[in-house]
């Protein structure tokens, strides 16, 4: 299996969408999830983490 490349950007396509509530007043909390394709987020609303795509 391949490592994820550390030197690698990944783009910020603005705030995600809460899975939990709606809101989107959201943050990134670490860019890379289990995978490059998700990253794991804050909602500062209902004050879950969630995963998102991206």
């Amino acid at each position: 299996m391949r490592r994820p490349d550390p030197s690698v950007d990944v783009e910020d396509d603005g705030p995600a969408t809460c899975p939990y509530c709606g809101s989107v007043e959201t943050t990134r909390e670490h860019p890379r999830g289990p995978s490059l394709c998700r990253s794991i987020h804050y909602c500062d609303s209902c004050e879950e983490s969630f995963e998102a795509m991206g």
